[in-house]
């Protein structure tokens, strides 16, 4: 954004097209601090008239090619964006119903937010990932060596008794894939989830489960889907997450998968985006959508 930024936008011609450098390599770009923020956000707003967002992705973050742009000049949603908005607000307004919504990853610390809203507005959550064997170990089984926030375990046990009482049904496996290590060449096996052996790894949802999570998707209006269920990079823990994709692929209404690495996961499992009903270029940001936190970058273009 220094004077050869100037001199080439100066420079320019009809049609002409000048890309800058990332951003990020800026330390005004992300920093906490808003006078650096803006000072930052002043040099891009030099360069131009108006200010169109087209990154959903980065929505939800209060940056200065975000936020702070969209304050000094003239400024409105790019196509990408409205289409992401248009989108993710069929599932946070009167969605069609079954309402299906199918979580995983590795961490739940990361979904209590969006979880928690999803308690008044899904008819069945589906949990699996690294995430689930927190909701496991909240209901009594021991889960070996696999990923546990025990900080998390009060708060999953009152997620669970709150969707009872809201008539939300949260699925979680019966059965799951172990193996002593993250390996292509680790032996696996499956076993019960009350029997996960205390020197075992829990790496997919197992054979039941994947039947049972595809019954679960078949009859869903609407569906969305963040977080694979499995270590998915290695073939022989991939396939719930395989499962997953290939019914939300198939049902009869919307099919919204969130961005973030169940995006990487359909496509390397040879998945074509038409599969689906959108692929949302926000992972974080779809989240906090649904979780309806307020989003920096959408609410400066709505004030």
């Amino acid at each position: 954004v220094g004077e050869s930024a100037r001199d080439a936008v100066c420079g320019m011609a009809d049609g002409d097209v000048v890309v800058l450098e990332n951003v990020r390599f800026n330390a005004g770009e992300t920093s906490k601090d808003d006078p650096e923020r803006g000072a930052f956000a002043d040099h891009l707003a030099g360069l131009g008239d108006a200010f169109v967002s087209d990154g959903f992705g980065v929505v939800h973050r209060k940056q200065a090619s975000v936020y702070d742009v969209a304050q000094r000049l003239p400024a409105a949603a790019g196509g990408l964006v409205r289409r992401e908005v248009s989108v993710l607000r069929q599932l946070t307004d009167n969605p069609q119903r079954p309402y299906v919504v199918v979580l995983g990853g590795s961490k739940v610390s990361d979904k209590l937010g969006v979880i928690q809203n999803l308690l008044t507005k899904a008819d069945r959550l589906l949990i699996g990932g690294g995430m689930v064997f927190t909701f496991l170990a909240a209901e009594g089984n021991e889960v070996g060596k696999s990923l546990l926030e025990a900080d998390q375990l009060d708060v999953v046990r009152r997620y669970l008794s709150e969707a009872k009482t809201a008539g939300v049904e949260i699925i979680l496996p019966t059965d799951v894939v172990v193996a002593p290590e993250v390996s292509a060449e680790a032996p696996s096996r499956v076993v019960s989830v009350d029997a996960i052996p205390s020197d075992q790894i829990g790496l997919d949802i197992g054979p039941d489960s994947t039947r049972a999570f595809a019954g679960k998707l078949a009859d869903a209006r609407t569906a969305f889907w963040n977080g694979p269920m499995g270590v998915f990079e290695v073939p022989q823990f991939a396939t719930g997450t395989r499962a997953v994709a290939t019914a939300l692929s198939r049902i009869d209404g919307l099919s919204v998968v969130g961005g973030g690495d169940s995006a990487s996961a359909i496509r390397l499992l040879g998945f074509r985006d038409e599969d689906f009903g959108h692929i949302s270029t926000g992972g974080g940001a779809s989240l906090e959508f649904l979780e309806g936190a307020s989003l920096p970058g959408l609410d400066v273009l709505e004030d």
